[in-house]
């Protein structure tokens, strides 16, 4: 067997390993790992934020079972309260009913009823002595009373107060108690329907004091006349103390909003009126930070391009009022030296020396 020369074998491996083509390089794969890592990450945050959604869907679904099954109850212990004659009680459970859900079934005809029987109670009429006189025909007054009960009933307080006049005037005896009690859910309602609704509450404050010649208005009714009463004072200074205007209505604005007399005007915008006309006159008397805390009130509730200028230059006088003084720049004096030589008392700064710089070889 013959064995090859190396230096002949050597050659022919070089010659096939330099004939074989070159490998390709093998990919990146970081970018690849990137953009998964990317995906994952947004379908995770999609995910978590249809997850919150779904979450916050099911809890207030689940608040406003909480809140009907509190009403539920709440009614039920009413009419209760209702049937055992603890009138009070069933007033107070069925006003909270309403305050959970206004259109709760029946709640506010109970409360209507549960006030009735205590303004019948404390409004009690004398027992009329027996005397014997034919019966009289009561059918007009009759109707006339179960148009006035129907009116109540579906909250109509104009026509249900048009109803009753008429029937007093027709028979001032008729039902005595039961149509005072009557008159007294009527101008209740219908007085706070005038002040929160209708912008009257000069009409509305009249309708709850007369309310009250019946039976003593519940804690609502007499706030909304103290609101009432308050806004009416703010306007009384309207033009004449502009001060004392943003007092009274900051106070008002943030409880009741959207109250209003008959010039429309809610306590809202007579506030953010007011704080302009207060900061303008703050301005002449160059009171400027207050101005701008008057403008910027105003401004904060609804933007102004009118008014924003003066706002700004408010601000800048404000500033300028606060700025620190100046601070006075140290006095240069001179001492002539023994040999006539004028020197300064302050050491100037000494002169840096430059180092050399090393120069490369």
């Amino acid at each position: 067997m013959t064995i090859p020369n190396a230096d002949e074998t050597l050659p022919n491996v070089m010659q096939e390993a330099q004939s074989e083509p070159p490998r390709p390089p093998k990919p990146r794969r970081r970018g690849w790992i990137w953009l998964g890592i990317l995906t994952v990450l947004l379908f995770a945050g999609a995910g978590g934020w249809f997850g919150y959604q779904t979450a916050m869907q099911q809890r207030k679904a689940a608040q406003a079972g909480q809140v009907t099954a509190a009403a539920t109850t709440q009614y039920e212990l009413g009419v209760a309260a209702l049937s055992e004659g603890r009138l009070a009680l069933a007033q107070q459970r069925f006003e909270y009913v309403l305050d959970l859900d206004p259109t709760f079934p029946g709640a506010a005809e109970k409360l209507a009823e549960a006030m009735i029987l205590q303004a019948q109670i404390l409004t009690p009429t004398p027992a009329p002595s027996p005397t014997v006189s034919p019966t009289p025909d009561m059918r007009g007054v009759e109707e006339i009373f179960n148009q006035a009960v129907g009116f109540v009933r579906s909250q109509q307080w104009a026509q249900a107060f048009d109803s009753l006049q008429a029937l007093r005037n027709a028979d001032a005896n008729y039902r005595a108690i039961d149509v005072d009690g009557l008159y007294y859910i009527v101008l209740r309602y219908r007085g706070v329907e005038m002040i929160l609704n209708e912008g009257n509450l000069e009409g509305g404050i009249y309708d709850l004091t007369l309310a009250e010649k019946f039976a003593p208005i519940d804690a609502d009714a007499n706030s909304y006349r103290t609101w009432a009463r308050y806004y009416l004072n703010g306007a009384s200074y309207w033009g004449v103390d502009w001060g004392r205007v943003v007092t009274i209505f900051s106070e008002i604005y943030p409880a009741f909003p959207n109250l209003r007399d008959g010039s429309m005007m809610t306590a809202t915008e007579r506030y953010r009126i007011a704080s302009i006309k207060y900061a303008d006159q703050l301005m002449l008397q160059e009171e400027y930070c207050l101005a701008k805390e008057m403008y910027m009130n105003a401004l904060n509730l609804s933007p102004d391009p009118m008014v924003q200028p003066t706002a700004d230059e408010a601000g800048r006088k404000c500033d300028e009022a606060n700025a620190p003084p100046p601070q006075p720049q140290p006095e240069i004096t001179v001492t002539p030296s023994p040999t006539g030589e004028v020197l300064p008392t302050e050491t100037p700064p000494s002169e840096i020396t430059p180092e050399p710089t090393q120069q490369t070889p």
